[in-house]
């Protein structure tokens, strides 16, 4: 379901220490056993494996139906997170930071923020971000950029009584606050798609937790 194409395959392979997004994906089947220092060591896979385990962990919550319909795709939401993470292991641009010291040249990496804001759509359940860009001129301080993203909502956060308006909503003000907190990008706006709904199951009920 997530092979790379001839074209990607050399390139993937230079970012990722010689390995591919399969090879991580076998790496967390075999519970990273036995260690491979090559993945262990290496910065860009250990992003990558950070993402796929989350991916897993949602289509842990994913209806299997959906997710076996899901595995014959190579447009589903799915394939774009795949096609995302291959894409994010790229450092990308260089966004500066200020510094006090004259010869200091700090920075953040495209690839990082990205990352951040992943990880601020973890936060929200029934949100998965499909594809995240960030538009504009990144490396010149002051420049306004659009983040835009697309995301999969599932039904586990709608459960909650909460609309799509909702949990966009939410995810904008998380995406917001982290950009303020971790980066002085100037933001002119967050645009969110929702390219697809997704069934998720119930959460399991806790050990010794009666149903009423």
């Amino acid at each position: 379901m997530w092979r790379s194409t001839p074209r990607s395959l050399a390139e993937e392979q230079s970012r990722l220490s010689g390995h591919t997004i399969e090879d991580l994906n076998d790496y967390l089947d075999r519970g990273r056993t036995p260690s491979d220092s090559s993945i262990d060591d290496s910065p860009a896979c250990t992003v990558a494996l950070t993402r796929l385990e989350r991916l897993r962990a949602a289509l842990r919550r994913v209806d299997s139906a959906a997710v076996d319909r899901e595995a014959e795709r190579t447009d589903g939401w799915v394939a774009t997170i795949i096609d995302s993470i291959r894409l994010e292991t790229r450092a990308g641009r260089r966004i500066p930071l200020t510094s006090d010291s004259p010869v200091a040249r700090l920075a953040l990496t495209e690839g990082a923020v990205i990352g951040v804001l992943r990880t601020a759509g973890d936060g929200i359940d029934g949100i998965l971000i499909s594809r995240c860009r960030l538009e504009g001129d990144v490396t010149e301080p002051g420049e306004p950029i659009t983040v835009r993203l697309d995301v999969s909502v599932g039904t586990d956060g709608m459960n909650t009584g909460e609309s799509v308006r909702d949990l966009t909503a939410r995810l904008r003000a998380a995406v917001y606050a982290v950009l303020v907190q971790q980066t002085e990008l100037t933001i002119a706006a967050v645009d969110i798609t929702v390219t697809d709904l997704y069934l998720t199951t119930a959460l399991p009920t806790s050990e010794g937790e009666a149903d009423e």
